[in-house]
């Protein structure tokens, strides 16, 4: 059944005669975000369409129908102003939407300074269609107005505040925890009025903050731009990061598609070191890698002592992502300061997975059904570890609370507990068990689009109804005007009654 509907998924895709030009936009210098674009890039172009790709870091190697434009000038002030933050779990939610804020407006505006999008906005191309990756650059949706083709939105994240209006999805408070904050689902009385909190303020700041200053940004570089709200709410179709074994359910719009996992590719070779380690460890591998934004070799010495104290009274090996040099390193550590991370977690003698907990890592690992050990830092961490708790797939120990006592009583429970490698087992059964695979699905869904002009059929008015319309703010206003004039008109009759007409007490004086 699922090789019939994979042929015919691909049947529908070939529908389109011609191989479409397509406008690819990855632009934040993370290696995560370019390998989400790369994949599903390099995809499109094996399968006949001509692809440019606006991304940070251009692959050396020549791709048939991939043409790369570089923004890689925006890598090095780019890691200068996030440097700066120390501690984003210490911010309130307010100044964390603020951060984030001006990460967006920092990195749109030294993407629109570069020479090849300079070049490329005054260029004579055209194209059936725009890919854009959201994240806090809406004023890139001028790529959209520029070339007058439909837009589709790659989101790195699930559905939340920050990307919810493109396509009108709603996150009801009441079930829908905020993204920033570790709540069940299930919340409590007080869990729920907080959330309720974070909803709204989260949606007055995207409107009163955010937006306006996404389209001071495109006016700044474009001035004979449309204003951004005529042009930021036609996108025809979000590609989500999200997956129900992930996350919990949340309501979606029809033209918001769940497609995390399209970026695992089938499992490589692995280079002949990092192989003999693996193959050679009969008590298993912990793999250790905290992403490309926070390198384990800025750990404080203090906690990276704690660390390798941990490390050095267990029987596993570990393999461990480390940028410089570490002498003091036990001798059951190696490390390296490149890790294929998918293919080492695809081995089966990999037993743990030590990680910040960024969403492409703990793909990769559901996928291969390997059990977390969560350090959040930034963002969507601290939710996608805390989900991932919840699910009993992992265990979190957060940075600030690192020493040697509580690394090495963390690790002992991840290693020592069957139950989180038996429920991530389960959890990579869930997230395999599809129809067709997802990198599979998301070509489909950007053909689509292009087929049917846009797709307006499954797009829903929200996404352009004004705030006051889209939360019945003008609808509450009347109904608490007309309360206020009859309590008011009560109040006025119960006087009346009292005392007679109003005048008469001031008369008998």
């Amino acid at each position: 059944m699922k090789i019939l509907q994979t042929i015919l998924l691909i049947v529908c895709s070939i529908i389109i005669t011609d191989g479409l030009k397509i406008l690819s936009v990855f632009s934040y210098c993370a290696h995560s975000h370019y390998t989400l674009g790369y994949r599903l890039s390099k995809e499109l172009a094996d399968r006949g369409h001509e692809v440019t790709y606006v991304n940070c870091y251009p692959n050396q190697q020549q791709v048939k129908n991939l043409k790369e434009i570089s923004v890689a000038a925006v890598k090095k002030p780019l890691t200068e102003w996030t440097a700066q933050l120390k501690d984003f779990g210490e911010l309130s939610y307010l100044s964390q939407l603020e951060w984030i804020k001006n990460l967006g407006n920092f990195y749109t505006s030294k993407v629109f300074q570069t020479k090849g999008v300079k070049d490329l906005m005054n260029s004579n191309e055209e194209f059936d269609l725009v890919l854009l990756e959201h994240f806090v650059n809406d004023a890139m949706t001028i790529f959209h107005h520029r070339f007058k083709c439909p837009l589709v939105f790659l989101v790195p994240v699930p559905p939340a505040t920050l990307n919810n209006y493109l396509v009108g999805n709603e996150a009801p408070p009441s079930f829908v925890p905020n993204l920033l904050t570790d709540f069940d689902p299930k919340m409590t009385f007080w869990q729920r009025l907080q959330n309720t909190y974070l909803y709204y303020a989260g949606e007055l700041f995207v409107h009163f903050r955010l937006l306006p200053d996404q389209n001071s940004l495109l006016k700044e570089h474009f001035p004979d731009a449309p204003d951004l709200s005529t042009i930021l709410y036609n996108a025809s179709m979000v590609l989500s990061l999200s997956h129900s074994s992930l996350s919990d359910p949340v309501p979606l719009q029809p033209n918001t598609k769940p497609i995390a996992g399209y970026h695992v590719s089938p499992t490589k070779p692995l280079p002949k070191d990092i192989k003999k380690f693996l193959d050679e460890a009969e008590d298993g591998v912990v793999l250790f890698s905290m992403g490309s934004n926070l390198k384990s070799a800025n750990f404080e010495p203090k906690k990276r002592k704690a660390i390798l104290q941990a490390f050095s009274k267990i029987k596993q090996k570990v393999l461990w992502k480390f940028e410089t040099d570490l002498p003091e390193k036990p001798n059951n550590v190696m490390i390296m300061d490149w890790l294929p991370q998918a293919d080492v977690l695809a081995h089966p003698n990999v037993v743990a997975f030590i990680s910040h907990g960024g969403l492409l890592g703990t793909i990769e690992a559901v996928h291969h059904g390997v059990p977390i050990f969560g350090i959040p830092v930034f963002w969507d961490q601290m939710k996608n570890i805390e989900d991932a708790t919840r699910k009993g797939f992992a265990v979190r120990l957060d940075l600030k609370h690192l020493d040697e006592e509580s690394f090495d009583k963390t690790l002992n429970e991840i290693l020592d507990n069957p139950s989180y490698r038996k429920n991530a087992k389960e959890r990579s059964k869930v997230m395999q068990d599809q129809p067709v695979h997802q990198l599979d699905e998301a070509v489909f869904w950007i053909e689509y689009v292009v087929r049917h002009n846009g797709a307006p059929h499954l797009k829903s008015v929200a996404a352009t109804l004004p705030w006051y319309k889209r939360y019945s703010v003008d609808i509450i206003a009347f109904i608490s005007l007309n309360i206020g004039v009859i309590l008011l008109f009560i109040r006025f009759v119960v006087k009346l009654l009292k005392g007679g007409k109003p005048g008469n007490k001031l008369k008998k004086k």
